[in-house]
């Protein structure tokens, strides 16, 4: 897999692939960033993204990691004292799962976002942006029916996050799509260079297969979830026998596998009695997927071996977060 595929693999979109292209012809000490706000532990949806940093750390990108207070702030996740505390265990939890601490920098928004340079570039990012443009941008975060000012300037600070931190690639869920191309129209309005973007895929709502999987709404996988809550919600989880589900359902197992376990381990082993065949072995995503369409492999099968290779990859970040508290 040479460095372009190995950028690409399992991303949604890039923007533009000539952009990309060009960045995976020398990646050596390129800058790959993503922005979390501090709202919680990680969970799986934070750590799909996670996964596509060690990527390009493994072709030679170096990782920034915005721990986002302010826009915590902003969209009233807490006072400044417990976003800090919250992003300091998210911290721990992201070198847990495997980031390399030597190409990782951690940044806080509150380290920059007040300085005079930048509050007068984001006045002038305002003057070029319509209200309209902004609440496009800001429908992922919105809360409520009643828009608010903060809300609005968020995805602003966003796309200026971009240009201060001095990064090649900005990378996110395909939730940040409208803020990257925002982004990509208003930052060259102001004389910077328009961003190239990476966006990785969605998992759906772990037991309906609908929308997009939440700690805030429905059930997600997170670092405090222990061996046996990890087996109870992968068990209780939606999975056709199929991974294209009818309607606009997604089958969450299957991609869990793609997007989880397949990028961190070389051969998955999905172990069954004997009286049921035995185990089955599977060195590439597409072998599992299509036993399970065929029938060879059963839904509960492929739940059970999932449960095992989360509970590996997740079990480091719970420890982590447990010896913080001691």
């Amino acid at each position: 897999m040479d460095a372009y595929e190995r950028i690409t693999r399992n991303a949604a979109e890039v923007v533009t692939e000539e952009e990309v292209r060009a960045l995976a012809d020398d990646p050596d000490g390129k800058r790959a960033y993503v922005g979390y706000e501090p709202s919680g532990v990680l969970h799986i949806g934070h750590l799909l993204t996670a996964n596509k940093l060690i990527d390009l750390q493994d072709v030679g990108f170096d990782v920034t990691i915005l721990l986002a207070d302010v826009h915590a702030y902003l969209n009233d996740k807490g006072s400044f004292e417990e976003i800090r505390e919250t992003a300091e265990r998210m911290q721990e939890q992201f070198l847990a799962y495997g980031l390399d601490e030597d190409a990782t920098e951690f940044r806080y928004g509150s380290e920059f976002q007040s300085d005079e340079d930048y509050v007068l570039d984001l006045h002038a990012l305002e003057r070029e942006t319509s209200l309209s443009r902004a609440e496009r941008a800001m429908s992922e975060i919105q809360s409520g029916d009643t828009a608010r000012v903060s809300q609005a300037v968020y995805p602003l600070m966003q796309a200026l996050d971009i240009e201060y931190l001095d990064v090649d690639l900005a990378v996110g869920g395909m939730e940040q799509r409208k803020v990257h191309m925002l982004a990509r129209d208003v930052l060259p309005k102001t004389g910077y260079d328009a961003p190239t973007c990476l966006h990785t895929p969605l998992i759906a709502d772990l037991t309906s297969g609908e929308g997009k999987m939440s700690s805030s709404t429905g059930v997600s996988i997170t670092m405090e979830d222990s061996t046996d809550e990890i087996a109870e919600k992968v068990n209780s989880a939606f999975c056709p026998p199929t991974a294209d589900p009818e309607g606009d359902l997604e089958n969450p197992v299957l991609q869990i596998f793609e997007y989880h376990v397949f990028p961190r381990v070389e051969r998955v082993v999905v172990e069954r009695p004997e009286q049921y065949g035995g185990d089955l072995s599977y060195d590439a995503y597409e072998e599992l997927e299509a036993d399970l369409e065929s029938g060879e492999l059963h839904p509960a099968d492929a739940k059970s071996a999932l449960a095992t290779y989360l509970d590996d990859l997740i079990a480091p970040g719970r420890e982590r977060l447990a010896a913080l508290r001691e």
